[in-house]
């Protein structure tokens, strides 16, 4: 079975979402999200992330993950200390060789509604009917983390059928 973990980083919250891919289908592993104390120094917040994230790389080998990109609509000050937990994100993945690509938010909704401006409750509902789960997943930064997941799949997938066309 092919595990591909998805990421959406956050310093608070970073959600996370595991598959698995059997016979190109989707089976769902494990969602959740990784908080930190708002309280603790920003360092000592980051190696909780990394702690808690090398737990999850260790528990399931995936070979692939999708990871949200940044994205701010006005406030700059917000997005540091996002762009800080998707370093330690980034660092850890490429550490374990694992294959990461990014995603915009609206890439992510593209590959999963079929729109690039859907509704938060419409990738969730369509993440719930595509992993078999009987309630959309939550807490939402996980639900974006199995939506993640399911994009870089589907990118992947895309891809290697194009380039096999080319060869043929």
């Amino acid at each position: 079975m092919r595990i591909i973990l998805g990421i959406d980083p956050g310093l608070a919250q970073t959600g996370y979402g595991v598959i698995g891919i059997e016979a190109n289908r989707f089976r769902h592993l494990d969602h959740g999200v990784i908080t930190t104390e708002a309280g603790d120094s920003v360092g000592r917040r980051l190696h909780q992330l990394y702690r808690r994230l090398d737990d999850l790389l260790e528990r399931y080998r995936p070979s692939d993950a999708g990871v949200e990109s940044l994205y701010f609509a006005r406030n700059v000050t917000s997005a540091i200390p996002v762009a800080q937990a998707r370093g330690v994100v980034l660092l850890l993945l490429h550490a374990r060789g694992i294959v990461t690509t990014e995603y915009p938010p609206q890439a992510i909704k593209q590959a999963i509604v079929g729109q690039g401006r859907a509704e938060k409750h419409q990738v969730q509902d369509l993440v719930r009917v595509l992993l078999g789960l009987s309630e959309a997943p939550r807490p939402d930064h996980a639900a974006d983390a199995l939506a993640a997941a399911i994009c870089h799949y589907h990118s992947v997938e895309v891809g290697a059928r194009i380039q096999a066309a080319r060869e043929s």
